[in-house]
């Protein structure tokens, strides 16, 4: 018996202790404590403050870290802004221009240029104006060609917007569209023509004079394919008069047992294109009653490019002979018939995407003609420069207007 109650004493006693060590512990937790640093903080659960450096530097990290994806997201969603206003800046405003000069298809542009940098080539030969002349000459029409190609083009669709609306290729362009008004491609007519003249007037008297006339075939050839069966001669005629401007620019003259021939060779080079171009719009062409080489030539085109093909090479040779250029230039010829020849040969008129392939290879033909005539005239440059060296004819290219 007094063992049991010994033992239930001592349960008693531990359970008061146990307790009472709860309760102190409890009261302990409540009290305020000390940080190493000597700062009083009350521990809690929910509310605390851990005064530190370390603290303070995290605490700062999070709030740069949280703001940070913020600012980030605002100058992305500026710069979408500014992308997307700029796209449809340019969609609206300027892409139409474009189109309109037909700048986005540069053959037009190689086409129209090369024929001028075949003149400024043989006109160099002589060796009386230096290399520098020469290279500079040659930008300027490339910047002319550009403009004036432009210009074509827009003369070309303000003509014949009507027709323009009645064909398949020519239905989405920009005055038949909507998208540029007639007013406006007026203006941008006069800008490009008042560019071009400042151009023009970088030549001398005579280059100015004979620059200006071909702006009757500028004008007038929309309207060729209203009266003519052979709007693509008249083209001709227009598109290489470069082949006439380069000689007089460098030489203040045309010298006609170069310049003429080769600007006959160069027609009838167009005539063999354009006639290949012609062939994707025959079918509109003909329900409408647009006249062209293509509806001409009919099942002969063949031939008749052959014969084509025939004039050029005639032309090229008698320019190539009178400018006594060696038989590099000669080889070169050979390389445009055969390029132009399986033209001929393989040409399948039927097919509009076959046309326009072999129609944009011709930019080769102008470069193989151009390196011919670097390559059969460079041993007679060099000799004449030698001749010429400090003699340069610094009068014939003197700008007319600034000179």
């Amino acid at each position: 018996m007094l063992t049991t109650s010994l033992r239930h004493c001592t349960n008693i006693n531990i359970n008061l202790l146990v307790q009472s060590k709860r309760h102190i512990l409890r009261q302990f937790s409540n009290l305020p404590k000390m940080c190493m640093c000597g700062t009083r903080y009350q521990r809690q659960t929910i509310f605390y403050r851990v005064h530190s450096t370390q603290s303070d530097h995290h605490r700062q990290k999070v709030i740069i870290e949280t703001t940070a994806p913020k600012i980030v997201l605002n100058k992305q969603i500026k710069e979408d802004k500014k992308e997307r206003d700029f796209r449809l800046f340019w969609r609206d405003k300027v892409d139409p221009y474009i189109k309109l000069a037909r700048w986005d298809k540069p053959i037009g542009v190689y086409l129209l240029y090369f024929p001028s940098t075949w003149s400024i080539a043989l006109a160099s030969i002589p060796g009386n104006v230096d290399l520098y002349t020469s290279l500079h000459t040659a930008g300027l029409f490339l910047a002319g060609a550009g403009l004036m190609r432009g210009a074509g083009c827009t003369i070309n669709d303000l003509w014949d917007r009507d027709i323009d609306k009645q064909v398949e290729r020519t239905a989405n362009r920009p005055l038949v569209a909507g998208l540029i008004s007639e007013k406006q491609a007026i203006a941008f007519l006069a800008l490009q023509l008042s560019l071009g003249l400042g151009i023009l007037l970088q030549f001398n008297c005579y280059s100015v004079l004979l620059g200006a006339s071909s702006m009757f075939f500028v004008i007038t050839y929309p309207l060729a394919k209203r009266f003519t069966n052979y709007p693509q001669v008249y083209l001709g005629a227009t598109f290489n008069w470069g082949a006439l401007l380069g000689y007089s620019v460098l030489q203040g003259h045309l010298e006609p047992s170069v310049c003429v021939p080769l600007y006959i060779a160069a027609m009838a080079w167009t005539v063999l294109y354009d006639t290949i171009y012609a062939h994707q719009d025959k079918v509109d062409d003909s329900r409408i009653g647009v006249k062209s080489t293509a509806l001409t030539f009919g099942e002969h085109t063949k031939p008749a490019l052959t014969a084509a093909l025939s004039i050029s090479l005639a032309g090229f040779s008698l320019a190539g002979y009178a400018a006594d250029l060696n038989v590099l230039y000669y080889a070169g010829l050979i390389a445009f018939a055969g390029h132009a020849g399986r033209q001929i040969y393989t040409l399948d008129t039927d097919n509009p995407a076959d046309c326009a392939k072999k129609f944009k290879s011709n930019a080769v033909v102008g470069f193989i003609i151009l390196m011919g005539i670097l390559g059969g005239g460079y041993n007679k440059y060099m000799e004449n420069r030698e001749k010429f060296k400090g003699k340069d004819n610094l009068e014939a290219t003197k700008s007319c207007l600034f000179g």
